[in-house]
């Protein structure tokens, strides 16, 4: 009989998993379609070559930086969503999507200039001889191009975000999932197309994959303005939306004082991981490519754990603002261990397709071995990322994003960045032990979300 109570201490019956799965599937059919899609895309520019293959993996570190910046922006304000709804705030609701659209335009804004403005020096930052015989100027030239054809997709893609996190904060994640896969459904298409120059259209590389991606991303904001606007079961939330473009200055105090922690934190971590990639790049251009093949390829098995991270938020969140603590908690632990324990089986998976994945490209020998290495390595730490994943957005569900931004970027820049830059410039350790050294720092960082979680300092109703 005690067994079977620590057994629903820490498993749902099939009704738990049921609402859990229909917050989450949809988070993970269209993460994981996205990521299959970035797959298949990548294969494409790798099939041309290492050097388009380099430079457009250079150029989306920094794109990734700006994307997860904007993610940061939105997560602040929807801590407040999610709880407004639950609360049952329609109005509360409007008014965090009315700041989520400034801030992320304004983003959008910064990026846009910083590119422009210093986009070389970024991406030639990234490109170090190794004697492999990889053409540097080439590089920097197929990564300038698809850099700058690729700032025409900014503006729409921030809108996309505002829009598909407010309504993920209502429990709205089917209609997201839809403009994802239809997007990357697009995306997909043209990249074939221009990439390699199908159907009369002429064959532009790397600059053709630039323009794919563009066109997915007003696709994807398309379909969600005609379905949010044009349907009247999204008129409770979105009616009247922009009747005004103001919001309350007290909400936007709370956003402040609890989001700017969680922008500071997303903004950080995001340029802590293209500082990590970039010390790796020190081992010169094959380094680069084996990084991207392995970064694509463990995205695909990640989608789990990172989509169940932000269910957390979402359902946590919302049992936390109707101040049903006790059942947040129950729910939290659950959802841990079914993150947990479905990256154990994932990361089996992705150990076995490793050393499949690196030879579908068109690559060196070496390139193929380092990836290789690099996905046994991801696969080995699969569940320990996935604890880590769900802690923080344990803690940033009851709004504790200062103790977030410590546990998240703050870590990242005073143990893992310190760890990389020191076996980078001052060894010449090969980069697969350099690379087990950096993420073996992330078993400290779990040892700290542990403890976070069990203090239940998180446990707090911030909107009622």
């Amino acid at each position: 009989m005690h067994a079977e109570s620590r057994l629903k201490k820490y498993f749902g019956d099939k009704a738990f998993y049921k609402m859990v799965l229909a917050i989450s599937l949809p988070m993970i059919i269209q993460n994981g379609f996205t990521n299959f899609v970035s797959l298949l895309d990548n294969i494409m520019v790798g099939r041309i070559g290492t050097e388009q293959m380099s430079g457009v993996a250079i150029a989306n570190q920094l794109f990734m930086v700006f994307n997860i910046t904007i993610f940061g922006g939105v997560s602040g304000a929807s801590i407040f969503g999610a709880q407004y709804h639950g609360l049952g705030d329609k109005e509360g609701v409007r008014n965090t999507f009315r700041f989520k659209l400034i801030l992320s335009l304004a983003l959008t804004a910064v990026a846009t200039l910083l590119f422009c403005m210093r986009g070389e020096m970024l991406i030639s930052l990234y490109l170090n001889e190794d004697g492999s015989g990889g053409d540097l100027t080439r590089t920097l030239s197929y990564g300038k191009s698809y850099l700058y054809i690729m700032l025409i997709g900014l503006v729409p893609y921030a809108i996309a975000q505002s829009y598909a996190s407010t309504l993920r904060d209502t429990g709205e994640t089917k209609l997201p999932m839809k403009a994802g896969i239809a997007a990357v459904l697009v995306n997909l298409v043209f990249n074939y197309i221009l990439i390699f120059g199908k159907f009369g259209a002429p064959s532009l590389g790397a600059a053709g994959a630039a323009i794919a991606t563009v066109i997915s991303r007003f696709v994807e904001v398309g379909i969600i303005l005609v379905a949010v606007h044009g349907k009247k079961r999204f008129g409770d939330i979105f009616a009247g939306i922009y009747s005004s473009i103001k919001v309350p200055a007290a909400l936007v105090r709370k956003i402040a004082v609890t989001g700017t922690p969680l922008l500071a934190n997303e903004a950080l971590w995001s340029f802590g991981m293209a500082t990590m990639n970039q010390c790796y790049s020190v081992r010169g251009l094959s380094v680069v490519a084996a990084v991207n093949i392995f970064s694509t390829a463990s995205n695909l098995f990640n989608v789990v754990f990172l989509s169940l991270g932000s269910a957390i938020a979402i359902i946590v969140g919302q049992q936390l603002g109707a101040g049903e603590a006790e059942k947040a908690v129950d729910t939290d632990r659950k959802m841990i261990v079914f993150s947990v324990m479905s990256c154990l089986f994932l990361g089996g998976l992705l150990a076995l397709a490793a050393p499949l994945i690196p030879h579908i490209y068109n690559t060196e020998a070496e390139v193929r071995r380092i990836a290789t290495g690099l996905l046994w390595i991801s696969a080995s730490v699969m569940p320990l990322n996935a604890f880590n994943h769900a802690s923080y957005f344990t803690m940033r569900s009851g709004g504790k994003t200062f103790i977030t931004f410590l546990f998240d970027s703050v870590f990242v820049w005073v143990v893992s960045i310190p760890i990389a830059y020191s076996l980078a410039h001052f060894t010449s350790m090969p980069i697969l032990p350099m690379y087990a050294c950096c993420v073996s720092a992330d078993f400290v960082k779990a040892i700290i979300g542990f403890i976070l979680l069990k203090r239940r300092t998180w446990v707090k109703n911030i909107v009622g």
